[in-house]
């Protein structure tokens, strides 16, 4: 009888892993699926407030959701939903997090074709070559160094970003808070702007 039972052991033991592992891929399809309400399935936003997180790091990614998770990152509530990103976060466990880290990590990018100012753009190239691009690196499409994409983002969402660094709403980190520093002090709100089209003009 025991050595039925030792028979039996192992095969239970796959049957079980087999349902878990199941259970884990319709969760992370369940997750992606909520997640393209406002992000899109590729994680391409076409709302003009919402970011894409296609081809983002996992790093930036796991940051993002700790910092929301935290109550450290503001989150726009879109006019159309019940829930901003800080209420998503607090929903999602470790394991959710990871998983959909590295499914749009896997997703590319798509810079958001949008309406911009072509004289603000050609100002703000200059204003991040100085004052941005040594993170924000290959004119800010690098995910590089865990920075999160800026080109091609949503204006809406960039101008919303740059509002919150600013008001001092939003953690820099001790690196770009000198630069930003240094970048108002030698532009002003009009290096921001400028930026912003820069970023927007990237499609």
């Amino acid at each position: 009888m025991k050595k039925a039972n030792n028979y039996w052991i192992p095969l239970a033991l796959s049957c079980s892993l087999g349902m878990v592992a199941g259970t884990a891929v319709a969760d992370v399809d369940k997750l992606i699926k909520s997640c393209a309400d406002c992000h899109e399935k590729d994680g391409n936003s076409k709302n003009g407030e919402t970011p894409s997180i296609a081809g983002m790091s996992s790093g930036f990614f796991l940051d993002s959701i700790k910092g929301y998770k935290s109550n450290t990152r503001p989150a726009l509530k879109l006019k159309d939903k019940k829930e901003d990103m800080k209420d998503v976060a607090k929903k999602l466990s470790d394991t959710d997090i990871k998983a959909l880290a590295d499914y749009f990590g896997k997703q590319k990018f798509k810079p958001l074709k949008q309406e911009f100012d072509p004289a603000l753009a050609k100002l703000g190239k200059q204003v991040h070559k100085q004052y941005c691009d040594k993170c924000h690196s290959e004119g800010g499409t690098s995910s590089e160094d865990d920075a999160g994409i800026l080109a091609g983002q949503p204006l809406g969402y960039l101008r919303y970003s740059m509002d919150n660094y600013a008001n001092g709403k939003r953690d820099m980190g001790e690196k770009m808070s000198a630069k930003f520093k240094a970048m108002q002090e030698k532009v002003g709100n009009d290096g921001i702007t400028q930026l912003l089209h820069y970023y927007a003009s990237q499609q």
